[in-house]
């Protein structure tokens, strides 16, 4: 793992410039108001289906990016690829308690804010919170190691772009925020349900170090130029709770992962606050 903290604003833009060229040359940007499939039905996880994540590209001619896309996403976030670099920054979060709603898509269980929930800022930019939804196991793996479950904070820019905070969990002590939900997860269909005031301020990130870099959804249509922001701290969740997730799908007990993609010469940063400056 290397690390960078004497010149980091050299690394950090290059990052962003990565970012850029990526949005302006043959990859896709995400720039749509619904930019992942609401009806999750068409495909599924299970290889040998003919709609399984090897056939996504092949379902749907809008789906093509899901084969022949160089910036996809889950990766498998290895230590030997890492650069550490503390001055990327803390993340910023502003979020505020908003009228919710909750859905089953097919393959997970969605909650969508339906009025503003805050934001989060990301080098200057604000990218408004849309939903959250769940992955079992989790979709992120680090130095190949997969937890029991990842969730997924969908934000949006003024312009379009896709931030997608991850977290990953593993089995333990119940999660504070889905604790609040299970009333609602097992009594929900395929309409929205609404659910009242959700706040997603109780969704708890557990530390301050984060892995970033550029991706894509990890559904499709699998659109490219996601800024994906990866929270190190494994937190915990309880075997009831996943279960729960994975019961009110309508294929019950099938994962709801997609297995980790090409990283494809990507750069992935950490933000470490503990780094010193000059070590190496």
């Amino acid at each position: 793992m290397a690390v960078y903290s004497n010149n980091p604003s050299c690394l950090i833009s290059l990052f962003f410039t990565f970012f850029i060229l990526s949005s302006h040359t043959h990859f896709s940007i995400c720039n749509s108001s619904e930019p992942e499939v609401e009806d999750e039905t068409p495909f599924t996880y299970l290889e040998g289906t003919g709609k399984g994540p090897r056939r996504w590209g092949q379902i749907n001619p809008l789906w093509k990016v899901c084969d022949k896309g160089k910036l996809q996403s889950p990766i498998d976030l290895l230590d030997e690829r890492v650069q550490v670099v503390r001055d990327l920054g803390e993340l910023k979060r502003d979020y505020n308690p908003a009228h919710a709603t909750i859905k089953n898509r097919g393959h997970d269980v969605t909650v969508r804010w339906k009025e503003d929930a805050g934001k989060i800022i990301i080098n200057g930019t604000d990218f408004k919170l849309l939903q959250c939804h769940w992955h079992s196991p989790s979709e992120h793996t680090f130095n190949g190691t997969r937890y029991n479950l990842e969730l997924h904070l969908i934000h949006m820019s003024s312009n379009g772009t896709i931030a997608v905070i991850g977290i990953t969990y593993k089995y333990g002590r119940p999660d504070p925020f889905l604790a609040k939900l299970p009333s609602h997860i097992s009594s929900i269909g395929k309409e929205e349900k609404d659910i009242g005031i959700v706040n997603p301020g109780d969704i708890k990130f557990g530390g301050r170090k984060y892995y970033r870099y550029i991706g894509s959804l990890t559904v499709p249509p699998c659109t490219e130029g996601v800024i994906w922001t990866i929270v190190k701290k494994v937190r915990t969740v309880s075997r009831e709770q996943v279960q729960v997730l994975r019961d009110v799908v309508h294929d019950g007990i099938e994962a709801n992962a997609r297995p980790t993609q090409q990283l494809e010469g990507r750069p992935i940063l950490l933000y470490d606050p503990g780094v010193k400056e000059g070590s190496k």
